[in-house]
């Protein structure tokens, strides 16, 4: 909450804001002169004196452009001397997404979330629920490390979900599933063996971690979503292939939360229903 002063306060606010940024900067009055194009008289005039008068828009501009603050900031009308370019950069980044199962980002991220709910709509089936069997048959060319160790880094991983007390939803679209089952698309070449045990293993999860687990299946042709994850009110997380865009500010963390749960409303399988349906497309044992 930004406090509201009077004339006298602001400008008083504002000198003392100015030396703070030039002493950050190890600056004098000569550099500062030299920097914003005015003569050390000027900059004394806006260093010292006790009067409600502050400088012209142009010279809080250009202060604060050279001092590499927000001039909202030093004229006290927001709390966070960032400038707005700077604001905009830790709000969203951008970080390398190794094609990997094992990716120690995602796991720093569900770290910081660690209670929150988590939403999340994968890009293929969960990695997190992927048997060693699958992981060998689809990252083998990606893995980078011995197998053993990826899927150790795996139920690395599946542990971490079960001892943080984070609820997890994964939605995921209708027609992965069926692909997924079918051993096609994607998935073509998939042996039935690693296919069957693998489906084995997310129902028989499913229903131990259900209802701290909770997965949806949309319908594609109703609505769509790209790889995305919601790390509680923290940050929001969508993946582009070779990189994560991560975005931290309070908007963007709530459209995409609002995103994923359309995607719950307009389940074409419910939660309740997914471990069913899923046994049901792997056939008769």
């Amino acid at each position: 909450m930004v406090i509201q002063y009077d004339k006298r306060d602001r400008a008083e606010l504002f000198r003392s804001r100015l030396k703070q940024a030039m002493a950050q900067g190890a600056m004098n009055q000569s550099d500062l002169a030299r920097g914003i194009g005015v003569d050390r008289s000027t900059v004394s005039q806006l260093l010292g004196g006790d009067g409600a008068r502050l400088p012209n828009a142009q010279v809080v501009g250009e202060c604060a452009g050279y001092l590499g603050v927000s001039a909202d900031w030093l004229l006290g009308l927001s709390d966070r001397p960032e400038s707005a370019a700077d604001l905009v950069m830790q709000s969203m980044t951008v970080t390398e997404a190794p094609r990997a199962p094992v990716d120690a980002q995602i796991f720093d991220w569900h770290r910081e979330a660690a209670g929150y709910k988590i939403r999340h709509v994968p890009a293929a089936m969960p990695d997190l629920l992927k048997t060693q069997a699958m992981l060998e048959w689809e990252y083998a060319s990606h893995l980078g490390r011995t197998t053993q160790q990826a899927v150790a880094a795996a139920q690395d991983r599946l542990d971490f979900m079960l001892s943080a007390q984070s609820d997890y939803e994964i939605a995921l679209p209708l027609h992965e599933v069926r692909a997924f089952a079918r051993a096609e698309g994607y998935y073509t070449g998939l042996p039935d063996a690693v296919r069957t045990a693998q489906i084995d293993r997310i129902v028989t999860l499913y229903r131990r971690l259900y209802p701290r687990l909770r997965m949806f299946l949309y319908d594609a042709r109703r609505v769509f979503s790209a790889p995305v994850t919601v790390f509680g009110p923290l940050l929001a997380v969508i993946y582009v292939g070779r990189n994560y865009i991560a975005f931290r500010d309070r908007e963007r963390v709530r459209v995409l939360t609002e995103h994923f749960d359309q995607l719950i409303r307009e389940a074409a399988v419910p939660d309740r229903d997914f471990a069913d349906f899923l046994e049901g497309l792997a056939g008769p044992k």
